[in-house]
């Protein structure tokens, strides 16, 4: 426990309690790394997040944060207990959440934090350790959202769901907050979810540009094995055109006038000229594809600018509040998101687009602005990078490492040199089989297991060094062994000292 909280004692030493800083989480669902632009890549130069490039920019900007099992909500209750999935108890979204577990909030409260949760958190049941909460029920709805708080629900007719979620917050920064205590404010949105419906306002954006296309659009997973051959989540075969793309016409849906889709979209604006123009000309084969990933991409990016403004909205009211000088900002998403590589939509794969997420903080005069951190993090850092930042004692059972030390420009001698992953819905949505796995920052060796997996076990080894994009399974190659027997043994040591149970990977869970 000792090396838990040393990283706060020496960083709040001498600071009065009043003095502890203020903490604002921002959180998103689904927002991949690769669509913001502080990250690089094929989409750079598309002005995707300049609120997000400008936070990186004052601050740290994460290139090694993953997650432990890329799911929404078993994501979002590792941020809030500081355990991986088999720890916690919510394995998949279908599972409860046992909200009377111990989680970081009820011990910042204890230790004279205001908390507050607004927006998405995925997780049903009351909240528990929240001064005041305000969240969506399930997944929520981007149109005439409603939202639960401790009263009963409220419906915003008319309204936007990125707007209200940034207006709750702000009507709380500035006329709710107890302006004696220190704040822990988490701000969690929807978007940029499943099926990206973009404010009006922003539905021209990207109109008339050309989206770069991945290298890999159109993989055919030649060197993988079953899981990615039996996944139901590409954008060629399972981009819905209806309820994905928002087309209504009679091909997808029978006569538009009867279709149940026709309130949403055929009479939708934002979407009937989309629709005339799809019917008038509908594409076929690779350009049906080209043309799905096209409409696709522009939607989520829509969903990611409104976010993105919201963004800019709480940085410029900290700013005016005078709160900015004593408040680390902090953004990241519930797990990476598919934007097109391997052909692919949604998440849940331990490759790299799903299983890395973005992570980007600014805390004046202790994150040096502009650095980039380069060491391995996890979802399983961020309860206790909370309580570290509060000085709170982290507690023994927690299964991460506090973050301040890596804020701060500093890597700890003993810091992790691997990770561990574990994805279990399966059957489920999407058809992922069930996989667990251990990454070093080169090396990545995935296990897929169950019924659905020839033999029971199927096994995957890619080295990202030469193979960033994962497209060769190196795994049966004979000059791969030493490297396996290596990886197999980081697995052994991670399944051990994160207490992974034989039943949790073995014949009863592998369906």
């Amino acid at each position: 426990m000792k090396n838990k909280i040393v990283a706060g004692a020496v960083l709040l030493a001498g600071i009065a309690v009043a003095e502890r800083p203020n903490i604002v989480w921002i959180f998103s669902d689904d927002h991949s790394y690769q669509t913001i632009g502080a990250y690089g890549g094929r989409l750079k130069d598309l002005n995707l997040s300049p609120n997000l490039d400008k936070i990186a920019a004052e601050g740290m900007r994460f290139d090694r944060a993953y997650v432990g099992n890329s799911i929404c909500a078993p994501s979002r209750a590792t941020l809030l207990t500081g355990k991986h999935s088999h720890m916690n108890g919510k394995l998949d979204n279908v599972d409860p959440f046992n909200h009377d577990q111990q989680q970081f909030q009820k011990i910042l409260q204890k230790n004279g934090y205001q908390t507050v949760m607004i927006g998405k958190i995925h997780l049903y049941g009351k909240m528990q350790g929240f001064d005041y909460w305000e969240v969506l029920p399930g997944q929520g709805n981007y149109d005439d959202p409603v939202f639960i708080t401790e009263q009963g629900k409220t419906t915003y007719p008319g309204r936007y769901v990125t707007d209200v979620i940034t207006e709750r917050a702000l009507s709380w920064l500035e006329n709710d907050r107890d302006q004696e205590k220190p704040f822990m404010l988490m701000i969690h949105h929807k978007a940029p979810h499943r099926n990206w419906i973009p404010a009006a306002e922003d539905m021209e954006r990207y109109e008339d540009i050309e989206i770069p296309e991945p290298d890999n659009l159109f993989d055919d997973y030649s060197t993988r094995g079953a899981a990615a051959h039996g996944q139901a989540m590409e954008i060629d075969r399972h981009l819905i055109v209806g309820h994905d793309l928002k087309i209504n016409d009679k091909e997808w849906y029978g006569d538009p006038k009867k279709s149940s889709w026709s309130k949403h979209y055929f009479e939708d604006p934002r979407f009937a000229k989309r629709s005339a123009a799809f019917n008038a000309n509908p594409p076929t084969g690779k350009d049906l594809v080209k043309w799905k990933y096209q409409t696709y991409m522009k939607d989520y990016l829509r969903c990611t600018w409104a976010v993105d403004e919201s963004i800019g909205e709480v940085v410029e009211a900290l700013d005016k509040l005078g709160l900015s000088d004593n408040t680390i900002v902090m953004y990241s998403s519930d797990q990476g998101f598919y934007m097109g590589e391997h052909g692919w939509f949604d998440k849940r794969f331990m490759y790299e687009e799903s299983f890395r997420t973005p992570f980007i903080a600014k805390w004046p005069g202790k994150i040096k602005p502009g650095s980039v951190n380069t060491d391995l993090v996890q979802n399983i850092d961020f309860a206790e990078t909370f309580l570290d930042l509060a000085g709170a004692t982290i507690p023994d059972d927690m299964q991460g490492k506090s973050l301040v030390p890596l804020l701060q420009g500093e890597t700890p001698k003993d810091w992790r040199d691997a990770l561990y992953y574990h994805y279990y819905e399966y059957p489920g949505p999407h058809g992922v089989r069930r996989h667990e796995g251990v990454f070093d920052g080169r090396w990545k060796l995935i296990r897929f297991y169950g019924k659905n997996v020839p033999d029971g076990e199927e096994w995957e080894l890619f080295d990202l060094k030469n193979d960033p994009t994962e497209m060769n399974n190196i795994y049966a190659n004979p000059e791969s062994k030493a490297q396996i027997e290596a990886m197999k043994k980081k697995l052994e040591r991670l399944k051990a000292q994160y207490e992974v149970p034989e039943d949790t990977a073995g014949a009863e869970a592998a369906k």
